[in-house]
């Protein structure tokens, strides 16, 4: 046995003003789950204390609550010193009861027509990554759409997907879903971090529907914009002035000794809109023996497109960006956006290996300009954090130059 310290969300509407966090001492075995140090207050500290349970082996989804801040399911989920176990951020009955039916509500089920096929085996393959959500809604709880706006949720989301590939269903998913908010996902990818399912909403659910969306013609009119844009420059944003790739040569040599080649992938936002900053990261790499090479006929990675529906010219342009770099011999590329990264990696299928810049610097090693006085804080990209799984590159890179400070973050909303 061991004792560990934790800290329990405390709320009765009908006696308390505010919600607090309660401190226990509680004695564990080793490899106890975060359900049995609330079975342990209930019976030997607070028997008033309320929570929700019932399987206990993960597959009801009923003990979902957060854990230092992130959804988990109570059953799964190991025990550790010091940890702070609060509710879902959903509306609160006691405790760590939270009220799920208003968003299980909007969960669609299956409405046979009078004549109906079942699936067939492909279709039934199609299906599967979809259909083992347990309704824990720690997805909902993740979801930081659903803390500004009114949306259905990515439970729901994924829902109508499954059923919209079943062809007993006689319902129209996919308008249903545009009305329920299906375009204010903002693929940040939180809700599959957090699935104890691990389905893969954004990717599976809410990309897919948009894509029967853009079919049905319901795709947003400034979606339509950026998919013409695309069609028509190769760009997913108008020019501010002279892009990178019309400042520097194909080839940039490094200072000294050639330590390696990669490519650079620079990505629409770096190109067009924030040249100077690629332009700063090209001399980061020049003074630490990193030679670049830059096609300067690359075009848009595609992920506007996918994120939004839009998929018919998307082949178009992987195959123009990979060519790019296979015709140089290129086997790393290299990407500063996080969204370009992330749709190389995740969505592309290439002959070359895709770093982002933090892990080229960290890989070939970085000499460190002298430490600036200041504090700075980092705010994590999702498609960086989550898209490409990159998080301790960063803060080690800058923790070299200036003092790194901490701060709650968010999905900055950009989609």
């Amino acid at each position: 046995m061991r004792e560990i310290s934790v800290k329990v969300f405390r709320f009765d509407p009908s006696s308390d003003t505010t919600p607090h966090l309660q401190n226990y001492l509680v004695s564990v075995k080793e490899g106890a789950r975060v359900l049995h140090v609330l079975h342990a207050i209930h019976d030997e500290h607070d028997p008033s204390l309320s929570y929700r349970y019932c399987c206990g082996s993960g597959q009801c989804g009923s003990c979902a609550v957060k854990l230092n801040g992130q959804p988990v399911l109570a059953c799964m989920e190991e025990a550790r010193d010091e940890m702070i176990i609060e509710p879902l951020d959903l509306p609160i009955k006691k405790d760590l009861i939270v009220d799920m039916e208003p968003y299980l509500d909007r969960i669609s089920s299956l409405v046979p027509g009078a004549e109906f096929r079942m699936p067939a085996p492909d279709e039934v393959e199609a299906i599967k990554p979809l259909r083992s959500c347990i309704e824990c809604l720690a997805c909902v709880s993740a979801c930081p759409a659903l803390k500004v706006i009114d949306f259905a949720g990515p439970a729901a989301m994924r829902e109508d997907m499954r059923l919209s590939l079943d062809p007993r269903d006689t319902c129209d998913r996919v308008t249903e879903a545009v009305s329920e908010g299906l375009f204010t996902c903002t693929s940040c990818q939180s809700c599959w971090k957090v699935c104890p399912k691990n389905i893969e909403i954004p990717g599976k659910a809410i990309e897919k529907l948009r894509a029967l969306a853009n079919r049905k013609g319901l795709t947003l009119p400034r979606h339509q914009e950026v998919e013409k844009l695309v069609r028509e420059t190769g760009r997913s944003v108008d020019r501010t002035g002279t892009t990178f790739l019309e400042q520097v040569p194909e080839i940039l040599e490094p200072e000294g000794e050639v330590k390696a080649t990669v490519g650079f992938f620079v990505g629409c936002m770096y190109n067009m809109r924030l040249p100077q900053t690629a332009l700063d990261a090209m001399e980061v790499l020049r003074r630490n023996g990193i030679r670049v090479i830059i096609p300067k006929e690359q075009v848009c990675c595609g992920s506007p497109l996918i994120r939004t529906g839009q998929i018919e010219f998307l082949d178009t342009l992987k195959s123009r960006n990979i060519n790019a770099y296979v015709f140089r011999n290129i086997d790393t590329v290299m990407t500063m956006c996080a969204g370009c990264g992330s749709t190389l990696k995740n969505d592309y299928r290439t002959p070359f290996k895709v770093m982002d810049i933090n892990e080229v610097l960290l890989r070939y090693g970085i000499e460190p300009p002298a430490r600036l006085p200041i504090k700075a804080t980092y705010h994590d990209p999702c498609h960086l954090l989550r898209g490409q799984g990159i998080r301790t590159q960063p803060r080690e890179l800058i923790s070299k130059v200036v003092d790194l400070v901490e701060m709650p973050a968010i999905c900055c909303g950009s989609g």
